[in-house]
């Protein structure tokens, strides 16, 4: 993304530039309103996620990479996954795998100073197995699936050269039959298949991701009545579906929290704003914390906005077009089979949407000024294909912080110098910090 940055900030005056890739000709998106009109206005001329998945690669047949008729009958029977009423009945296992976390930090003493990125991340994961493979009585640090999940998850260079060669051409990809997640595939089919057998001796309802795998099995072939599309709801297919919530769920939702944790551990007065609000709340309702209360949350929600455009998950996007279409700004033509980048991190940080990038101002997201910079607000991406677990995501690491906030304080030190990226990697995650817990003292 740090390529991409260097054209934006070279370019950002222009509505587009194209981009000299390997056999696929490519533009750069820049102006907002383009931006916009690729993710939301014209959606149906740019649906496709900007990479081919090949046959037989089975965890990357799910709703983040599917494409097509079969993206949108995937994507319309997880959706119910993410109402608000699954959300409400999902909110225990976030809430039990938060209070879990700080249980776990309490035991380990040795991970409140450090990388606090490896410390999140590790709540991030127990959250995830839980939501996924579901939560027991033991906390869910002891999930049997926790920890060959989370080794199953490392993503290596291996898996990014097999991005970048899908995303440059989907022809060569399918000529060397390349597997996005290779690595991960045994392990994975093999561990939502054991959970969705033992699911149906138990013949329980958790209202978690195995609930759902269940019902659409038994509910037989999955089709969409507009396009005639059919898919066979198999262990494979499901699993792969189990799987994007570990992609997009893990280091997302970490990022997320990592970055909230950097700012306020910087600005104590912004922390103590935060833990007042978390104080009061556990207070007036005992410490048992619904859905309902924690959406009421306005100021935890405003910290992790800001949170999400300083750290934001990934840098950028990817589209294709499907369809002739004409950009608005600057009246661009875009041929069918043209891919396009996306500004996600860029955006977040030019200082004609947000006054003062650096500085972490929470009140960006007030109520009555959250809807000044919306056009170039995109952690989550928008329109058709904004991410389907975004308000999931979000209920999960408010959980986190919670918890987390009201049994420590956070300092956090920073290089001022330089802004120093991981290297090598889709997802936008600061490496120059480190980050110390402090038991509160009340």
């Amino acid at each position: 993304f740090e390529a991409l940055s260097e054209l934006y900030n070279k370019y950002k005056n222009e509505p587009a530039v194209g981009i000299g890739t390997f056999m696929t000709p490519t533009l750069y998106v820049l102006d907002p309103e383009n931006v916009q009109h690729v993710m939301q206005l014209d959606f149906q001329s740019f649906s496709h996620r900007g990479i081919d998945i090949n046959e037989g690669d089975q965890l990357a047949d799910n709703v983040i990479f599917m494409n097509g008729p079969r993206w949108k009958l995937m994507r319309q029977k997880m959706t119910p996954l993410f109402t608000a009423a699954k959300l409400r009945n999902m909110y225990y296992i976030m809430d039990r795998s938060a209070q879990d976390f700080v249980e776990h930090l309490k035991e380990n003493p040795q991970k409140l100073k450090g990388n606090g990125y490896d410390t999140v991340n590790e709540f991030c994961s127990a959250a995830i197995a839980a939501a996924v493979f579901g939560i027991g009585t033991e906390s869910t640090y002891k999930s049997p699936f926790l920890e060959m999940a989370r080794d199953a998850m490392k993503l290596n260079w291996r898996t990014n050269l097999r991005f970048a060669i899908g995303s440059a051409s989907s022809t060569l990809s399918r000529i060397l039959g390349l597997k996005l997640f290779k690595e991960q595939e045994e392990f994975f089919i093999g561990a939502i298949k054991q959970v969705l057998r033992a699911r149906e001796k138990e013949n329980t309802i958790k209202h978690d991701f195995a609930d759902i795998c269940l019902s659409l099995q038994k509910a037989g072939t999955m089709k969409d009545q507009e396009t005639g599309q059919e898919l066979e709801p198999t262990d494979e297919l499901l699993a792969a579906q189990g799987f994007f919530f570990f992609i997009a769920g893990v280091e997302p939702a970490a990022s997320a929290m990592f970055g909230a944790l950097i700012e306020l551990g910087k600005r104590p007065d912004l922390l103590k704003k935060l833990q007042q609000e978390i104080d009061e709340t556990m207070d007036k309702h005992d410490g048992k914390i619904t859905y309902e209360i924690i959406s009421e949350m306005k100021y935890l929600d405003q910290v992790l906005s800001e949170a999400l455009r300083m750290h934001t998950p990934i840098g950028f996007l990817g589209r294709q077009c499907v369809k002739d279409s004409v950009l608005p700004v600057g009246n661009i033509k875009i041929s069918k089979g043209t891919n396009l980048f996306l500004p996600v991190f860029d955006l977040h940080f030019d200082p004609k949407f947000f006054p003062e990038p650096e500085v972490f101002d929470p009140e960006r997201f007030s109520p009555e000024n959250k809807a000044k910079s919306e056009i170039a607000y995109l952690p989550f991406g928008r329109g058709g294909r904004v991410c389907i677990g975004m308000r999931y995501a979000r209920l999960q690491v408010m959980a986190g912080l919670m918890h987390l906030l009201r049994n420590y304080d956070v300092v956090s030190t920073v290089d001022k110098n330089s802004r120093k990226y991981v290297k090598g990697q889709f997802q936008v995650r600061r490496v120059d910090t480190d980050t110390e817990f402090i038991p509160r003292k009340f």
